[in-house]
């Protein structure tokens, strides 16, 4: 019996939740399978697979060469055996060697065969900033695959959705790109894994509200939803009730909670890592001036990264979006 099934309500890192996740999917399908670089014995350089290959064995938790293109070739063909493959990719900037296999297969398989065959990949990657990491460990690759028709996109913001949203991607039978928030892996919040009552999990495919406000809608997504309700509850300071929306889903997105938050509040703060140029704060920013044009008291504003390469770790924190740049766009709205 797992520890989730021993004590239903426990307070867990990001990091425990979607290992908890992992496992109770792995105990409901002998089907879901793990596969990536160093999973296995060592659990992942962020230890989220950690102790599964000695519960389910190295058939079922497969420590893989350092290749990419591999690891999701490979899942490919165990996805078209009736297999529910997970393939973690280790860090962010490390999916594009894979990119091919992606883009080309695994978005496209269920529309080359008119939804006969199945693609229930799940392919995880730790993505963003504010760990002090070097090249190629600190990138925002969203919008390559919610650009691409075929693929879901979604990614975590706490514990709670870590746990549910993992085994609801593995569930699905189209292919999903897991997007975790690197920085918010080893932060804490209590799960209750029974999945009645008030623990009853969204819809995978669905944004909330995560803090009501009656002045700004501030909306995002993965790591920067702590920062935006960090920086609602100091805007109170100021007499300001921020609503913050948690998309949730990237592909497909779920706005209708946005455009009825925005009807209400006539102001609009998209807030993402990645850089701000074509980014899902422009798409998103389209969507509502097009839903919500004469609600709207102020164009769309974007706190975003710049559009420069991710820089060194010691002046990333210049780089990211943070609380004082959230509160000087809804400053810039409100004065409008």
């Amino acid at each position: 019996m797992s520890d989730a099934a021993l004590a239903p309500v426990r307070t867990m890192t990001m990091a425990k939740a979607l290992n908890a996740g992992l496992r109770r999917a792995m105990e409901d399908d002998p089907k879901v399978l793990l596969e990536g670089e160093d999973i296995g014995k060592l659990g992942g350089v962020f230890r989220v697979t950690e102790g599964l290959q000695k519960d389910f064995g190295e058939a079922r938790v497969v420590d893989t060469p350092l290749a990419e293109s591999g690891i999701v070739g490979t899942a490919i063909g165990l996805a078209l055996r009736g297999y529910r493959p997970v393939c973690e990719i280790q860090f962010d900037g490390f999916v594009f060697p894979a990119f091919d296999q992606i883009v080309t297969q695994v978005a496209r398989i269920r529309w080359r065969t008119m939804g006969r065959v199945p693609m229930p990949i799940v392919i995880r990657i730790p993505y963003g900033g504010g760990i002090g990491a070097i090249e190629h460990h600190s990138e925002s690759p969203e919008a390559y695959f919610a650009h691409t028709v075929g693929l879901k996109v979604v990614t975590c913001s706490n514990p709670v959705d870590a746990y549910w949203m993992i085994q609801q991607a593995i569930a699905s039978d189209d292919p999903v790109i897991f997007f975790e928030p690197k920085r918010r892996y080893y932060e804490k919040a209590e799960v209750d894994t029974r999945g009645t009552g008030a623990a009853e999990p969204l819809p995978l495919h669905s944004s909330r509200i995560v803090r009501p406000g009656r002045d700004a809608t501030v909306i995002a997504y993965g790591p920067m939803v702590k920062t935006c309700v960090e920086a609602a509850e100091a805007a109170t300071d100021e007499g300001r009730e921020l609503e913050v929306v948690d998309l949730r889903t990237l592909s497909p997105l779920d706005l209708g909670p946005v455009f009825e938050s925005v009807r209400r509040t006539g102001h609009a703060i998209v807030v993402h890592e990645a850089p701000v140029s074509v980014g899902l704060g422009a798409e998103v920013a389209a969507r509502i001036t097009e839903e919500c044009f004469y609600s709207l008291e102020a164009p769309v504003l974007r706190v975003a990264g710049m559009d420069v390469p991710y820089p060194p770790s010691r002046i990333e924190e210049d780089y990211l979006p943070d609380l004082d740049r959230v509160l000087d766009a809804v400053d810039r709205s409100l004065a409008y």
